[in-house]
């Protein structure tokens, strides 16, 4: 005799946990990575400067021409985990910018650093559209954004223990390479081992997952067959279509201007956090700058958590991501005030730190919550498409600032205005009433 099925609630409820267990940690880990191979260059950044004699003006367009490679490949990427393999293409993705990620030890002269920069972002363009496409074949509709939230965690995790790990490698001579070079070689390695196990570790749809019983594999695939029908039934929207909507410009352009600043903070931080030290009259070298960083970094965790359970609890998604944007704009004009101790200034960072990652986990409900389903899903990858502009823009700005004279507290000044333009933006969002 065959044992009888679980009740209907009692099966999902099952499978629903099983998936996330499952798939959600790996899925973790790659994003962290990920991160960490386009940012770490921000922390070797004093110490290569300090060997290769680049300019200001080099490293901010090194850091932006990162994101010209990523959007040749961004929407291809998405089309081959739909229509490919999500595990074959994730595996060539981290194992080519794992690579590419310590091939940035060889260079030598401005020209390298831009090819490198450049070859990175292509090699990792896709992962996170992928991703994103890939949680569509595993997730009903109603966990996604909770599985998004939690990929959230990565951003602020992967720069908090980049910095502690770029911390100590940058201290090395081993083999008779510099700290900087050991910071791409170390931290570029795990994304190639990472990528010669995806194959093996990350199932590509339901019915590969031996890990599911035959029940819990119907129940996932019927779930998720049912809402592609659904969605067929509503009828797509094209993009052309959803861009006569003020809402998707508005949120575009939101993210635009704060990743403006967001990304050109995630690159300069360390050069600033170094710059203030010496106003106050605390020389350091760039280990010891970067034990400041990374305590700036895990205020940012912990707004990412904060966010995620206030926005969720109440609901409210737009005035949560204004607010975010409103600290960190503000907090950090304040810790450009002159004069001030440096623990005072350190403390007004950490409050900037929280909200300059306080408004993500809502802010990508936002779409869902502005615009039809249908819209949104095709709104997304041209509001991610901008996002990821605002990379090239808001680091050669600031280059171009530090080469022409102005100081740290100049540039984080551009940075706190970036802040506040996009929650200026975003408040204007108008939020869809749904029928209740």
């Amino acid at each position: 005799m065959t044992a009888p099925l679980p009740p209907p609630d009692d099966l999902a409820r099952t499978v629903r946990r099983k998936v996330a267990r499952r798939l959600l940690p790996l899925i973790f880990i790659l994003y962290v990575v990920a991160y960490l191979d386009r940012a770490n260059v921000g922390f070797a950044k004093d110490d290569m400067q300090r060997r290769l004699e680049f300019s200001e003006s080099a490293f901010g367009w090194g850091f932006g021409v990162f994101f010209i490679g990523y959007l040749f490949l961004e929407i291809p990427g998405a089309l081959l985990v739909e229509h490919w393999s999500a595990r074959k293409w994730f595996a060539r993705i981290l194992i080519t910018w794992g690579l590419c990620s310590m091939g940035m030890a060889l260079v030598r002269t401005e020209t390298q650093f831009y090819l490198a920069r450049f070859l990175l972002g292509l090699a990792e363009a896709g992962f996170f559209p992928g991703v994103i496409v890939y949680l569509t074949h595993w997730f009903p509709r109603r966990d996604r954004a909770r599985a998004l939230a939690g990929l959230a965690f990565g951003v602020p995790l992967s720069l908090a223990l980049g910095a502690a790990f770029s911390r100590e490698l940058l201290r090395q001579d081993w083999l008779g390479l510099d700290g900087w070079q050991w910071v791409f070689l170390m931290e570029g390695a795990p994304a190639v081992l990472l990528g010669v196990l995806v194959p093996f570790v990350l199932p590509d749809r339901p019915r590969h997952a031996r890990w599911l019983t035959p029940a819990e594999r119907n129940w996932l695939e019927n779930t998720l067959d049912a809402e592609r029908l659904e969605i067929a039934r509503e009828g797509a929207t094209t993009l052309r279509q959803a861009l006569r909507q003020p809402a998707v410009w508005l949120l575009a352009l939101g993210i635009m201007a704060t990743n403006t600043g967001g990304y050109a903070l995630v690159f300069w931080l360390p050069t600033a956090v170094k710059g203030l030290l010496a106003d106050a009259g605390r020389a350091a070298g760039s280990a010891d700058v970067l034990r400041w960083v990374g305590a700036v970094y895990l205020f940012g965790v912990l707004g990412i958590y904060a966010a995620g359970q206030s926005s969720d609890r109440t609901g409210e998604r737009k005035w949560h991501c204004v607010a975010g944007l409103a600290l960190a704009g503000t907090f950090l004009a304040l810790s450009t005030l002159p004069d001030v101790p440096w623990r005072a200034t350190f403390a007004l960072l950490c409050v900037a730190g929280f909200g300059a990652f306080f408004w993500i986990p809502p802010y990508w409900v936002l779409p869902t919550s502005v615009l039809t389903s249908s819209a949104a899903a095709v709104s997304i990858g041209f509001i991610n498409m901008c996002a990821n502009l605002a990379g090239l823009f808001g680091s050669a700005a600031v280059g171009e600032m530090k080469s022409a004279g102005l100081d740290d507290r100049a540039c984080l000044l551009f940075l706190a205005a970036c802040y506040g333009l996009g929650g200026g933006i975003i408040s204007l969002i108008p939020i869809r009433r749904r029928a209740s």
